[in-house]
């Protein structure tokens, strides 16, 4: 269960960054308000973290992922219909001179 902890909390975060730090505040609020005995920021802290949670999910249910069709995209015309370019070389010959 350890091993899989860590890899299992870098995959959501990279996932969902805003939602997975959104948990992370309100998780660290419920802390410190349970250790300080503030209970105010204890409950503002299990709210956020419930509220993040049950917001993710909800996203999740919604939505239905459907394959995008692939085309094939030519950014160049075929090379039948563009023009031969003569070869640069490096000539001593100088034309303007």
């Amino acid at each position: 269960m350890n091993a899989l902890w860590p890899r299992f909390l870098k995959s959501a975060y990279r996932k969902e960054p805003i939602s997975s730090f959104v948990v992370i505040v309100g998780a660290v609020d419920a802390v410190i308000g349970g250790v300080d005995e503030s209970w105010g920021l204890f409950s503002f802290g299990i709210l956020t973290v419930g509220v993040a949670i049950a917001l993710r999910w909800w996203q999740t249910q919604g939505k239905e992922v459907e394959p995008i069709p692939q085309t094939a995209k030519h950014f160049l015309p075929p090379p039948s219909s563009r023009p031969v370019l003569p070869l640069l070389g490096n000539s001593k010959h100088h034309p303007n001179q």
